[in-house]
């Protein structure tokens, strides 16, 4: 893909906009980027952008600026069907997204991972896995590090181990992994996407260029996952935690066994027991980190040690203190309905639930007969609050808490020992917070201040 003078427009400014403008320019091309945020917001991106001479356009979308282009790049961020977007789109410009720029120039194989929830945990397992086996191995995408500033360091003997969402894989046309994992498709983002069905859709696309040689992975019990299968000339490998798979990983009485190919006999790889994460959402995260390995030839007794020394991902169940008997634990990162219930899944009961934030056109009523079963109170935060108090009235306690500051407070005076307070929103974080990462920092830093 030859770049040099050529004319390429970088929509949206978060962190992977800021990263493909940079390498644009370093490959020679004429780079503008386009943010609808004011200048003022942009302080601190914009002298970088303009000392490597790039363009800025601040404050809105000019659609001249996007007519003038030879190339457009846009952010995971920002929508395909916002009107300058759209309308070039129609005028049949080329429109990619950061992980398909980067899919052009990464050297050597790729392992890509989607799901609607355990991604971020799944990629960084299996980045554990390879890179404890001695394999080079890169980790990036949706879990923080563009993929784009992978290229520099990949080489061909590289194996990539990428998260991806529905976000970056609407902008795919190349993008080809060598392992594709599909973990689970339950709704999320139909605020974005408009129906379950698109946003299906789109997660169904990371096997759409795969071929007989490559692989993929997908959720025996996951119906939506299932329905992938009819979509890929790839080998299939499933795995489950309910019972025997005759090619992928499953569960079989307390340990996980691995058959290699249809007809072989199950090897078995580690006992369930030594899995050091909660809930049987993180066993199925497991199996699927099992599948990649061992297609990548790392032999059971590495995934095993790998797995038993693994530790929590930030913000994803992850244990923060014990005070007077009662347990916290910042699960910020449940950004969705299925998310929230598998972490409260993950307890037997005594749950004091700090749900809330920025609505994703979510139906919280499909929690009620769980939280009936395992929550003490609900403490919703944020503009979702009050659909979720409608949503779920008369099911559990509901105490309005406004902020994250008095839903702890309140969580932490009502628990007694033996109680659980978790955060597990089920709403993205964007009226109160800067990103899932800051809800979950400040979480952890009220509970820590706790007396």
């Amino acid at each position: 893909m030859d770049l040099k003078n050529k004319r390429v427009l970088v929509v949206g400014l978060g962190k992977s906009g800021i990263s493909a403008a940079l390498f644009l320019r370093g490959q020679g091309a004429r780079v503008t980027v386009s943010d609808t945020r004011s200048a003022m917001a942009l302080a601190k991106e914009i002298p970088a952008l303009l000392e490597a001479g790039i363009m800025v356009e601040s404050g809105g979308h000019g659609l001249l600026t996007f007519r003038r282009q030879d190339l457009i790049v846009v952010s995971p961020g920002v929508p395909m069907d916002t009107p300058e977007v759209k309308q070039v789109v129609g005028f049949g410009m080329t429109v990619i997204g950061e992980l398909e720029l980067a899919s052009r120039y990464l050297q050597g194989r790729v392992v890509a991972i989607t799901g609607s929830n355990g991604k971020t945990t799944t990629t960084t397992l299996v980045g554990k896995i390879l890179g404890d086996a001695g394999l080079p191995t890169l980790v990036g995408g949706n879990i923080g590090l563009p993929v784009i500033d992978l290229v520099a360091k990949s080489a061909a003997e590289t194996t990539s181990v990428l998260e991806v969402s529905s976000f970056q894989l609407e902008t795919i046309e190349e993008f080809h992994p060598w392992i594709a994992v599909v973990l689970n498709i339950t709704p999320d983002h139909l605020d974005r996407h408009g129906s379950f069905e698109a946003y299906a859709a789109a997660k169904a696309r990371i096997t759409e260029n795969q071929g007989e040689d490559d692989f993929l992975v997908l959720n025996g019990e996951d119906k939506a996952t299932q329905m992938v299968a009819l979509k890929t000339k790839a080998q299939i490998y499933w795995f489950s935690g309910r019972r025997p798979i005759k090619q992928g990983a499953f569960v079989h009485g307390e340990s996980i066994l691995f058959v290699a190919r249809e007809g072989a006999k199950a090897e078995p790889v580690m006992p369930v027991a030594e899995i050091p994460l909660k809930g049987a959402h993180n066993v199925e995260n497991v199996l699927a980190a099992v599948c990649v390995a061992r297609l990548a030839g790392v032999p059971a007794e590495k995934i095993r040690a790998s797995v038993a020394s693994f530790k929590a991902v930030e913000h994803r169940l992850e244990f923060v203190k014990s005070t007077k008997g009662v347990e916290f634990y910042n699960d910020s990162k449940a950004t969705n309905v299925d998310a929230a219930m598998k972490a409260v899944a993950s307890f037997e009961g005594g749950i004091h639930l700090i749900l809330g934030g920025k609505d994703k056109d979510s139906d919280y009523s499909l929690m009620a007969e769980l939280l009936k079963e395992r929550v003490k109170a609900v403490y919703t935060i944020g503009s979702a609050a009050e659909k979720i108090e409608r949503q779920l009235a008369g099911v559990v306690k509901m105490v309005s808490a406004e902020t994250m500051q008095v839903a702890v407070t309140k969580a932490a005076a009502a628990a007694v020992s033996g109680d659980v307070v978790l955060l597990a929103p089920a709403c993205s974080s964007f009226d109160q917070f800067e990103n899932y990462e800051h809800r979950g920092q400040v979480f952890r830093q009220l509970v820590n201040e706790l007396s």
